[in-house]
Formats: C-alpha cells, structure tokens, sequence
C-alpha cells in the first residue's frame, strides 16, 4: 500500500484494511476458513467471544493451538450463543495485529427478543444505520521487526498514522508535511448522514499503542454498549476507548447541515513518564439533504469550512477515568456473586533481565540489560515456536513437558511490596534501580471450575505511570470497582459495585491506579490473561489462566478438532486416556 508517499508491505485479509467485518446472529455458529498465503505463521483471535467449551478456537499461539504455518489453512469453528453487540477479529502473532483485523457484529435474534412485531431488537430505540468505526494504526515498517524491537525492550517506535476504518484522513495530507501530491487513499473516512436519523457507530479501538479520546463536532452521543455488553445509556461528547475494547454509541443527526469533523486522539501519561510520539486523525461527517450533500461537502467547492471539536489533552487521564467510571450494566448475564473463594492481587509494571542470561548488568536504560513489562514482577516467557504442542494441548493430554516450557505458579501478590505510584520511580535512575531485576517464566494460575476469582489489578509507577487494558479470554468480568493511587482493602472493598457492574472483556486500569473485578472461572481450558497494549504483550506483561474440567462431560472441556495444526507434523502427543476413560488420539 502506499502512504505518505511511501510504499509498504502489507499483510491483509482479502486485500482490505481493516480487514471484511463478519456479522452473525446471536446463536449461529460459525466457521471461518483461514488460508495463510502470507510468509508468517498466524493464528486469528475472535476478541470477546466466550468460546464456552471450545477453547481449541481461541487463536493464541503455542497456548491454545499451534500456529497456521505459511501454505496451510484451518478452519475456526464457534458458537456465538448468549452473546450480541460488537466484538471484533485480530492476529494474535507479532505485531500483525496492526493490520490483521476486523469487526464482528453479532446482532439480536428478532424472534428471542421478547418485543412485539417491529419492534426495536434492542434496548433502544433501532437506530436508522448501523456503522462500523475501526481505529488504528499506520506503520511504514516492517511489523515483525516492531515486534522484535519491542522484545528487545525498545519501545520508542511510534506509528507513522493513526487511522479510522483504513483511512489517514486530512492531517497526512502532502506527505506528512514533506510536501506531493495527495494519494486518493489519504483523503479520509467520511460518515454520510441524513438530517434527523439516528446512527449506530460500533467503535472498535484496533491499535497497538494508544488509548484514545473521539469527538465528532457538534454531535453528542448515547453510549449504549460496551464489549458486547449493554450499559445503562448516558450522554457524553467524548468516548474514551483503549486498545481491545469496544463501545457503542448513538449519534443523532441533529446538527445544522454541514460538515463535521471525527476525530479521534492518541492518549499518552504526562511527564516524567517517557515521551514518544503519538498520533491523531480525523474523519468527516456530513450531511446529505434529499439525496444532495449538503454545499461545502468537497469537490472543490466547499463554501462552508468543517466544524473542528475540542479535544481534551493529549495528557487528560482523568476523562477516561470518568468515562469508564460511568459504564453501569443494563443487562446481567447473571446475578454477581456475592463473595469470591479466591482473590489475587496482581501489579502491572515493567522491570528488566540481563542479556544473555547474564547474572549482573547495568540497567536504567544500560545497552546491557533488556526492558521487560511483568506481571507480579516476573515477565511471562513465551511456549517456543519449536515445542511439541500447545499449552492447550500439553494441559489436555497430561504432558506437563510437552509445550517445552517448565511452568510457574503466579503468585497471589507481587514478590515487592513499595509504594506502587511513587511518580519518583518512574524516570530512569538510582531511586527505581533496586526495583528492576526480574526474571521471566511461563506463569500460570489454576481455578477449580466454577471457583468464583477476585482480582485487583494495580499499575505500577516503575520506569512508566500508564494504564493497562487487560483483556481476559474465555471470560467476561465484573468491574467492580476503579481508583486512582494504591489499593486499600479496607477502604475500597467497601466501594465494589455489586448491583449493576459493567460487564467487560478487556478492563482499562486507571495509570497510576487499580481495577477490581470479579469472574467466575466456569469455561475449562487454558486461557490468555494480557494487556492488549502491544509493547506490553510483545515485553511480558502476561499469564496464562487455566480453568480445570467439571465434574461430567458436558462442563469439561472436548477433545480438539481433528484439523487442528500441528506445532511439527511428525510430533504427536500419545494416546492417552480422559479423565472419564474415554481414549483420545492426537
């Protein structure tokens, strides 16, 4: 594809980017066939779907499946039952997620919707168009090499663009400042409206980096839904939407005719928090009247000049800390248990290892030692590419070896306890030093089925002071409660919403913060637990969670499909017997 004047490979799905939005309705199954003719191994993700009994289809690789190889294909089979509203697909291998991705609308089943005939099949009034509004990003890099900078510790690499459904929009014109011609490609997302209709936009933040602030001039919007969930509508000018979530809001057509500008703004913490270079990009709204669009609407002869929002700064994280503060459920799945049988305190923060297995280094930023982000202080150390089978497969069969890695226990708590939003700790040098050396291990956590788990989430202020959407597979959470500085048991239990929760998949914990939630760990399988910001993913900052089997066959995990892809075509696990003496063959 060429940007800013510049041409760069680009992996895609059926040569669109964002890739072809797949819509279903609540209850089909799907199967999806996935032909890998790109030079990666890949695996695809669908974010927030349940996968209940069905882990086999969760796409993370050498956790749940070993990778599509360059050549081959495989098809994902799942339900989408119990579950409506807007998720979306992405790549869950490097940094290919950047432009490995699309929407997943499931939409309400008319004849369960408890309506009369005609009526709205959901919540609120139907809305008169429905839109998919995708953000991410522009890379003019190779996205593998992203990645391995990343797990190199260098994380300084910023996108050249930020981007609406593909689009770079009006700020890149000319080349970004140098100067040329602009490419048709550049020319930005625009959103035709009719005055006095209501529209439906499904945002989807797609990006590796950023959390972001959207705005359309002029316009306000109902938020209505998010990760698939119904919330309790509220009325804001601002979404607040990090990497992994979804949130879906009404915009009425209610402004006078003209054009309107979409914005949506990279976020990034204030100083001393490292600086690198983030982007924004903006859209168009504009009207049509009787079939005309409406003078100024381009062509050359725009009259009118397009309204520009305000944005909150770039440095604002107290509107995020609002916005996700006043998602409430409309809807429960079901009732939030009233008490939890296991609870775990979980920092967020980053750390570094020597190189080269080096018991000594310097660090603060020494070339010696590697940045590493963590999870109660140890990063998570990937299964090798080279490993007989999955995690996934390794749990089934009963091959503790099998997925080549030696498994450790994550701990309850951190293994240091300090004042985790200390602001002196986050530059680089002697106060934050004695806190960096960590070590990395393949963590794993087990729930008996059905264990109800508390989790308080805390970012931490080492070497950083940003949030962290953690996104849990396999699971939907209770968000109960949010908050700024250290966690206290003693005040803040008392702050947990038990009544109308937002139900979520990917939790934002406030930078400098805390997130408690709760889920019930009822899904059997092995299941990714991760922040989706992707340099923290890429550097560590990630357990595995798994969920042990019921007590009979139809709450324990299913054998896996037969098409399932081979980590080496000549490795098998043995036949070996289930736990309910039925012989199951690799």
């Amino acid at each position: 594809m060429t940007h800013l004047c510049k041409e760069t490979l680009v992996t895609v799905v059926n040569g669109q980017l964002p890739g072809p939005a797949i819509e279903a309705t609540e209850g089909d199954t799907m199967w999806v066939h996935v032909v890998n003719e790109s030079p990666y191994n890949i695996t695809i993700h669908w974010h927030g779907v349940k996968q209940r009994l069905n882990c086999w289809a969760d796409g993370v690789p050498m956790v749940t499946q070993c990778p599509i190889r360059p050549g081959r294909s495989f098809t994902y089979r799942f339900a989408v039952a119990g579950q409506q509203g807007t998720l979306w697909w992405h790549a869950h291998v490097a940094c290919l997620r950047a432009s490995l991705h699309g929407a997943l609308i499931v939409r309400p089943n008319r004849n369960n919707s408890g309506g009369a005939a005609g009526s709205s099949p959901y919540p609120f009034p139907e809305p008169d168009m429905e839109v998919p509004i995708v953000i991410g990003d522009w890379w003019d890099m190779d996205l593998e090499q992203l990645d391995k900078n990343m797990m190199d510790g260098y994380f300084a690499d910023s996108q050249t663009a930020s981007t609406i459904n593909g689009k770079l929009g009006d700020l890149y014109h000319g080349c970004g400042g140098a100067g040329g011609d602009v490419e048709e490609e550049e020319d930005g997302y625009v959103l035709e409206v009719e005055a006095g209709k209501t529209y439906l936009l499904r945002l989807i933040n797609a990006g590796l980096y950023a959390e972001y602030y959207v705005k359309v001039a002029g316009h306000r919007f109902t938020v209505v839904a998010a990760d698939a969930s119904y919330v309790n509508p509220f009325v804001t000018d601002v979404v607040a939407i990090a990497p992994g979530e979804t949130v879906d809001v009404l915009m009425a057509a209610d402004a006078a005719p003209g054009r309107y500008y979409m914005v949506a703004l990279a976020m990034q913490p204030p100083e001393p928090d490292p600086q690198v270079p983030v982007a924004s990009t903006r859209g168009m709204v504009r009207y049509r009247r009787s079939g005309v669009v409406v003078p100024g609407g381009g062509g050359g002869e725009d009259v009118v000049p397009a309204v520009v929002p305000d944005m909150p700064d770039m440095h604002d994280v107290d509107t995020t800390f609002f916005f996700h503060g006043n998602l409430t459920s409309l809807r429960r799945p079901a009732p939030v248990p009233a008490r939890a049988d296991e609870r775990m305190f979980v920092t967020l923060g980053v750390g570094s290892i020597c190189r080269d297995g080096e018991p000594s280094c310097e660090r603060s930023g020494s070339n010696e030692s590697i940045i590493v982000a963590t999870v109660n202080d140890v990063s998570f150390q990937e299964p090798p590419a080279g490993a007989a089978a999955s995690l996934l497969e390794a749990h089934y069969y009963r091959h503790r070896a099998a997925a080549g890695e030696e498994l450790r226990a994550l701990p309850d708590a951190p293994l240091r306890v300090f004042n985790f939003t200390d602001e002196a700790l986050i530059p680089w040098g002697p106060v934050e030093a004695r806190l960096e050396p960590t070590e990395k291990a393949t963590l794993v956590r087990r729930f008996r089925h059905g264990a109800v788990v508390d989790v308080v989430f805390q970012s931490t202020a080492v070497m950083q002071s940003g949030s962290n959407p953690m996104h849990l597979h396999g699971h939907d959470m209770f968000v109960l409660a949010q908050g700024f500085g250290n966690y206290d048991a003693a005040r803040d239990v008392a702050r947990y919403n038990l009544v109308d929760p937002p139900v979520k998949n990917t939790v934002v914990v406030p930078g400098l913060g805390w997130a408690a939630v709760r889920f019930v760990a009822d899904n059997p399988g092995v299941w990714y637990m991760h922040c989706h910001f992707e340099f923290h993913m890429s550097m560590g900052m990630i357990a595995v969670f798994i969920v042990e089997d019921g007590s009979s066959v139809d709450i324990s995990l299913p054998p896996p499909p037969v098409d399932l892809p081979k980590c080496d075509a000549e490795e098998s696990l043995a036949v070996v017997p289930d736990k309910f003496g039925v012989v199951q063959n690799s």
